[in-house]
């Protein structure tokens, strides 16, 4: 999720209240981390000057230390690229960063050339995306030189793509300057795209006329799936089987399961519909958990099924993880309901050890809660086919995390503990529908914006990404939650008991808290090793790479706030270089670092920037004047979102 104004107007949202805002008084994470240290009193007074309380693992230094030489070798191997804010994007020395695919490039061999000037629907569905968040490579064959490409196309800036419009928000302008048109190509620009690609002579190319290529929009054709499908609640006029929708909107993170298949998340849908329901319609309370009803798109306004009032149902068939074969351009999307309906940042799993699938899931909002989803059937490696029912079947859990470093996953399942019908719940339909409201009656553990979460297949280590909870203020100020504003996150390091990801017991602790380690009220806890380039705050995105080396994108990181841009970092979580983070690639003004992903020889890393040239406070921008031209730098161009490959000079592993 990205707090500027062009993603779903994140800041008019905040204005008049953090949509989907999280009621509960469940602990929250900053107070059970607190707790945990409270009570082994090691933070004695150090708690007035942390910024997000405490750390095991790693620690900041106290004013009176010096940092000590660390002796253990380092995992990444290569020259740290200086942090900073341009036009342009920069790699480390030694490395190619080269655009593979651009906003509007034609993705079949009919499909027309970009024309800013002369954008339509049809040419938009025919043509690569925009803003790509998750990024997935899918071997063909078992190559890492010859696979799929798979993209979430997650949101549209209007103000950037469409000349003389400018930023159209319901508050300030009441989209005065959207047409049916121009929101048509919105529609036909979010969803994502199946590409394939070949490294032929060291480089990598779009194979254009091949039979994989899709463009799925937010108005494909999907199919329902899991205890939700079919549910009176999930019926609309357009569909009276509950089972069938048009399209995936606001696709952030993913993942890629054993079996070849593209698990694409859906975010912040509650910015596409209008209107408001009356207080005692039966989805009022269900809508507002999830901050439904204060529009960030025009769409509304165009089509009755983002219209509440029209459609008071629609909006409960979104908020899905997307399943999708990249392999059959014919396959029917599935939103898979038994993983749960929340702002999904991503969909990461793991192989157990009894060979069930375990997918990790962020809710991406303030005080909001992680998950997972465990299979009741096995994944079954000799048969491909046989594991396109196993995200149908199993539990859904959401974390509680205690203050002695342990914590528990707890299951929900309708009839057991507060999820009956007494408190509104008559199904595990229900359940799923508003799994918030579920997670909250749990005792779920209150988190500070959850976004991508992946598990690490060598060390069976889990890591969450925080990215940040400025919703703290200044008369909140407490032992427990001492800084207002929090605005750099942090990173949860969780290990499953005994290696079991399908249990419900695991420790956990903070890995880094992030921010500039040299300013002492923030905090930050980066070993001392970390230079003044290698530090980073909000992360977002995530990857370990096969050598089991975490990798974070970072959004939030801005000229005036941080005087960096958002980039890569290389982060080691072994050993005595823990906490070390070394700065690997930058991207342009105004951007978002998204993916990132790695071939299976670790040869070719791919990375996605979204939104760049997106105005930041105090720097207006538009499709007419942006603060940057990237990657075209021509005249009448607009900033284009481009999805990047980075290869090593000369071949190799990357770092």
């Amino acid at each position: 999720m990205d707090e500027h104004k062009g993603r779903l107007r994140a800041s008019d949202l905040e204005d008049s209240g953090d949509p989907g805002i999280n009621p509960t008084h469940n602990l929250t994470m900053g107070e059970i981390i607190a707790s945990r240290f409270n009570r082994r009193d090691l933070l004695r007074g150090s708690l007035a000057v942390a910024a997000i309380s405490a750390t095991v693992g790693t620690r900041a230094l106290a004013a009176n230390e010096q940092p000590t030489k660390r002796t253990g070798a380092a995992s990444f191997d290569f020259k740290e690229i200086e942090a900073g804010v341009d036009q342009t994007h920069h790699v480390a020395e030694g490395y190619d960063a080269k655009v593979l695919l651009r906003w509007g490039d034609p993705l079949f061999p009919d499909a027309p050339e970009f024309d800013p000037a002369s954008q339509t629907p049809e040419r938009q569905a025919r043509q690569f995306g925009y803003n790509t968040d998750f990024v997935g490579y899918i071997p063909i064959d078992g190559s890492s030189d010859h696979g799929l490409l798979v993209a979430n196309h997650e949101y549209t800036n209007e103000e950037l793509m469409f000349p003389g419009v400018g930023i159209q928000d319901a508050k300030d302008v009441n989209f005065s300057k959207m047409t049916k048109d121009l929101v048509d190509i919105e529609i036909a620009a979010h969803g994502g795209a199946v590409v394939e690609i070949r490294r032929v002579n060291g480089e990598w190319q779009v194979v254009k006329d091949s039979k994989y290529t899709r463009r799925i929009t937010a108005d494909t054709p999907m199919e329902i799936t899991g205890p939700a499908a079919g549910h009176d609640r999930m019926k609309t006029s357009a569909d009276n089987t509950g089972r069938k929708v048009r399209g995936m909107i606001n696709n952030c993170a993913g993942g890629v399961t054993p079996w070849g298949t593209w698990l694409s998340c859906e975010e912040n849908f509650n910015g596409y519909f209008w209107g408001a329901l009356t207080d005692t319609h039966q989805e009022a309370k269900n809508y507002k958990r999830y901050g439904i009803g204060t529009p960030a798109y025009a769409w509304g306004k165009f089509h009755d099924r983002f219209d509440l009032a029209k459609e008071p149902n629609e909006a409960n068939r979104f908020g899905w993880v997307v399943e999708i074969d990249p392999f059959d351009p014919n396959f029917v999307p599935k939103k898979r309901t038994a993983l749960g309906r929340t702002k999904h940042e991503g969909a990461a799993g793991i192989t157990n050890k009894d060979g069930r699938y375990v997918i990790y899931l962020g809710d991406d909002e303030r005080f909001d809660y992680v998950y997972k989803f465990v299979t009741a059937g096995k994944v079954d490696p000799q048969n491909r086919a046989a594991n396109f029912g196993l995200l149908d079947e199993g539990t859904l859990y959401v974390a509680r995390y205690n203050a002695d470093g342990k914590g528990t996953w707890l299951p929900m399942i309708h009839g057991q503990g507060p999820l009956t019908e007494a408190n509104g719940f008559k199904s595990q339909a229900d359940v799923l529908i508003e799994t918030r409201r579920a997670a909250d009656l749990l005792g779920a553990t209150k988190m500070d914006r959850p976004e991508d979460i992946e598990a690490n297949p060598q060390t069976n280590r889990i890591y969450v990404m925080l990215t940040n909870n400025t919703r703290r203020k200044d008369d909140q100020v407490d032992a427990a939650n001492p800084r207002a504003n929090n605005a750099f996150g942090h990173i949860v390091e969780m290990m499953p008991d005994g290696g079991d990801h399908a249990g419900t017991a695991f420790t956990w602790e903070v890995l880094v808290k992030c921010g500039d380690p040299s300013i002492a009220s923030v905090g930050a806890t980066f070993s001392s090793e970390t230079t003044k380039n290698g530090w980073f705050g909000m992360p977002d995105n995530c990857a370990v790479d096969s050598q089991g080396r975490l990798w974070i994108s970072t959004d939030g990181n801005n000229a005036k706030a941080t005087g960096r841009a958002d980039g890569l970092w290389a982060l080691e979580t072994e050993g005595e270089m823990r906490g070390t983070s070394k700065h690997f690639f930058r991207v342009p003004v105004g951007a978002e670092m998204c993916g990132p992903f790695f071939t299976p020889n670790d040869e070719t890393l791919f990375l996605a920037v979204q939104h760049p040239g997106e105005a930041e406070e105090g720097a207006p921008a538009s499709f007419d004047n942006p603060i940057t031209r990237w990657p075209d730098f021509k005249n009448g161009m607009p900033p284009r979102p481009s999805l990047l490959v980075v290869t090593k000079k000369g071949g190799g592993k990357i770092a």
